[in-house]
């Protein structure tokens, strides 16, 4: 192994040094900890130190790294206090993440470290968003991502590349080729001769480097550091190295074999530079006894105060708060309705909700808005037509065929506190994007305390003739999932009030507005830049025979309904909001009547009206005269012919429904 200190002084090659060696201190403690049962699991990084110390030292420290599984380095690089990397390994609730997140599941915006989800792939992309809001401030910054061999298989890796090559961003993609992805070999994974060889296609420059050497790692990406921001680009580097223990403790080496750990055991990253250390005369003999007892007392001492946290109070209450950020309840936008409003006119529904997106373009110099076509072409449905002339395409952004890159992007963006309003040309869409949303956006707050400062736009529903893969009706997909809120507006005032607070609140809210109200329903919208509260519903109108508990366009088949049958007392009640639910107004609507039914367009199995029946059954069963009843779409998929569709659609039922209610 040959060593090159450039123009290193002897401090900053002992600084290296010592960097690099103490998380292999820590690591070779973390074992013995292991074998005694005190800690409960373990990715070792042992042999691949100096990719994680190396980038990490040659970045500057207000710069984001997305670290994975075996890379302690980065955490101790940017001088994490140990004694509280103890505790959270071991889950304790005075950790980084609470109790909630284990290992290296987390993250922290003090040291500018965004934490990993096990799915390896989306921090690539979330390393975009950062790298774009560097670049929007004109900051000279860059922003560091790792993944594995095995992760460059991922759809993530290669739409995450394809982002930061488009949007000319400045990212460092690392690749820690250690031969195996688990236990799968490289030759089972690839067949490109190198894994740097993938860059080209993307319009990338690549290199591949030693990635046992401190001093290739350190002096490469320090100059890639420059070369992204000089030139605004992304780059990519593959570090070989090998990972000398399993992939967690628990699944062994078996697999590997015995030859290659005596080759790489000759390439051991730390023990070469303290050799080189040695032969230059920058250290003794005595002064790596002395670093290395330093570093042991050091790691005791922090194990004592790790091992002694406080025994974990568990509070439901506490676990249910921290769930969502806290949103800022701001006196200068108090609610307004249509009849106080002195400026109000009618407009169409998707008038009010571009009306609704302009407005905050022009409050919020920070909003980014992505999606695919949405810059001159003005969106498939052209809401956001006229935009890119007024803010320019830096915040109106066309974005590749990359939901979920796109969506990690957003999240990216929030790391640097920007707002970003993504674009689902149709909710259908919204699949291949799914991971980014309930398994990062969503659970990132609870996880350590970051917001995800994100709205998911998403054109839904049916009636239009669009068939099975532009027409479904998703929205129980993502109220199962915490973390998330989800809004559904049906009418001009609340779609626009509704996206102007999902815009302000600080948390990822997927915003559903349906296709077929877009231009087949006015109201009343005031000019004034107002919210329409998350978590309230809307009572339609009021009555004492049944209640309709719905949403979206059920709201209007239920007017539709009441009006051809004023025989009827009916009770109607717009949800909105569907995460949260507010269960106050279903309670009281359940109350004046006794009798409920839910009407929702989605199919019927899984759809949110099972969850309000038997919320209905557990807290209201006194007030009812009848069973709760549902009146859903058919299960099956969305049917392209008009005739097909509207004998699927739930209100091809509601009559049958309302009179087998009625009779009880």
């Amino acid at each position: 192994m040959q060593f090159q200190k450039s123009s290193l002084q002897s401090e900053e090659l002992i600084s290296l040094y010592k960097n690099l060696l103490w998380p292999r201190l820590i690591e070779e403690k973390m074992l013995v900890l292991l074998r005694q049962g005190r800690i409960s699991k373990w990715f070792s990084g042992i042999g691949q130190e100096a990719i994680s110390v190396g980038a990490t030292m040659a970045l500057q420290q207000d710069e984001w790294i997305m670290p994975l599984h075996r890379n302690l380095g980065v955490f101790t690089s940017r001088n994490m206090p140990l004694h509280k990397l103890f505790k959270q390994w071991q889950g304790a609730q005075d950790g980084y993440s609470k109790g909630r997140e284990r290992s290296f599941h987390f993250g922290s915006k003090e040291h500018r470290i965004c934490g990993m989800i096990s799915h390896l792939g989306p921090q690539l992309a979330v390393s975009d968003g950062v790298a774009l809001a560097c670049k929007l401030k004109q900051e000279k910054k860059v922003s560091l991502a790792f993944t594995g061999d095995g992760g460059t298989s991922e759809g993530d890796f290669h739409e995450a590349l394809n982002v930061a090559a488009v949007w000319d961003l400045p990212v460092i993609f690392i690749i820690e080729n250690n031969g195996y992805g688990l236990s799968t070999p490289t030759s089972e994974q690839y067949r490109c001769a190198q894994l740097a060889d993938r860059a080209k296609g993307y319009g990338m420059d690549s290199v591949v480097i030693d990635g046992n050497n401190i001093l290739t790692v350190y002096d490469t990406v320090k100059g890639v550091r420059d070369y992204c921001i000089r030139e605004q680009k992304p780059y990519l580097i593959e570090c070989t190295t090998f990972r000398m223990r399993g992939h967690e403790e628990a699944s062994g080496t078996k697999y590997v074999p015995k030859e290659l750990f005596e080759q790489w055991q000759e390439k051991d990253p730390i023990k070469n530079y303290e050799v080189w250390l040695l032969n230059e005369g920058v250290l003794t003999d005595q002064d790596v006894l002395a670093t290395r007892e330093e570093m042991k007392t050091a790691i005791e001492e922090a194990l004592q105060i790790g091992f002694n946290s406080r025994p974990t109070m568990v509070s439901a209450n506490d676990e249910l708060r921290d769930v969502h950020a806290p949103t800022v309840i701001n006196n200068q936008r108090p609610a307004l309705n249509a009849q106080r409003s002195t400026s109000s006119r009618e407009l169409r529904m998707i008038d009010a909700i571009k009306e609704g997106l302009y407005q905050c373009m022009q409050q919020h110099s920070n909003l980014v808005l992505m999606g695919q076509d949405i810059a001159e072409y003005g969106g498939a449905f052209k809401i956001t037509e006229g935009f890119v002339e007024e803010f320019g395409k830096a915040r109106v952004r066309n974005t590749p065929l990359c939901e979920s890159a796109i969506v990690g992007a957003a999240l990216g963006l929030s790391l640097e506190d920007f707002k970003s309003v993504v674009e689902m040309q149709f909710a259908d869409f919204v699949s291949v994007g799914f991971n980014q949303i309930v398994n990062n956006l969503a659970k990132v707050h609870y996880r350590w305390g970051q917001n995800a400062d994100v709205v998911i736009r998403m054109p839904t529903g049916g009636g239009v003739g669009a068939g099975p893969f532009h027409s479904q009706s998703n929205e129980a997909w993502f109220v199962h999932t915490p973390g998330l809120k989800v809004v559904y507006p049906s009418n001009p005032f609340d779609a626009k009030g509704l996206l102007i607070a999902a815009i302000n609140d600080p948390n990822p809210v997927m915003y559903f507005e349906h296709k077929a109200l877009y231009r087949s329903v006015n109201g009343q919208v005031p000019e004034e830049y107002y919210e329409v509260e998350i978590g309230k519903a809307r009572v339609v109108q009021t009555g004492n025979d049944i209640s309709i508990i719905t949403y979206g366009a059920g709201v209007h088949w239920a007017e539709e309904y009441a009006t051809e049958h004023t025989d009827v007392s009916i009770d109607i009640l717009d949800l909105r909001t569907l995460l949260p639910l507010d269960y106050e107004a279903i309670e009281a609507s359940v109350k004046r009547t006794g009798k409920v039914l839910l009407l929702h367009e989605d199919t019927l199995i899984g759809g949110i009206s099972g969850d309000i029946a038997a919320w209905i059954a557990e807290h209201c069963f006194q007030y009812l005269d009848a069973p709760v009843m549902r009146c859903a779409s058919l299960d099956t998929p969305v049917p392209f012919n008009t005739e097909l569709e509207k004998t699927f659609l739930a209100k091809a039922r509601l009559d049958e429904t309302m009179l087998r209610l009625l009779a009880y």
